[in-house]
């Protein structure tokens, strides 16, 4: 499932916020505002089977660049390299509808190397977001194309 914060339905919107907050808030025991402006314009990209939201990223867009971000694998999901296919996913709707724009992210650290097999390079040093160290990466895919 691939929709607008408009898109969704009221129990999607929930189940959404639901399952970041479980793993952002909860599981990571950092106290922060999860649910953001961003999220009125957002694009929510999910990986789904028997309705059930396995695991989750959005898409953000800006004039010149695209961000996506909250990328989670559904605690009971993880081990199945479903982290890898919503970051599949997400990248191939983000070339679908952005085109050759640059994708910038927000990685957590120790997940620099799991971007940068899908082309991303660091653009920063390490900064601590919400208590948890954290790296700008870019994707320029028109360098590539």
């Amino acid at each position: 499932m691939i929709k607008s914060t408009d898109e969704l339905t009221s129990q999607e919107l929930l189940t959404i916020l639901q399952i970041r907050t479980a793993v952002f808030v909860v599981e990571q025991n950092c106290p922060y505002q999860e649910v953001d402006e961003a999220d009125r314009q957002a694009l929510h990209v999910c990986l789904e089977e028997d309705g059930k939201i396995k695991a989750y990223a959005r898409i953000l867009a800006t004039d010149d660049q695209i961000y996506f971000g909250r990328v989670l694998v559904v605690k009971e999901y993880r081990g199945q390299q479903l982290g890898r296919k919503i970051v599949e996913k997400t990248l191939k709707e983000i070339e679908k509808r952005y085109p050759n724009r640059v994708v910038v992210i927000s990685a957590q650290a120790h997940l620099t190397e799991f971007y940068g097999s899908f082309g991303f390079k660091p653009n920063s040093e390490i900064y601590l977001e919400d208590d948890i160290p954290h790296i700008e990466m870019l994707l320029q895919k028109n360098e590539n194309q």
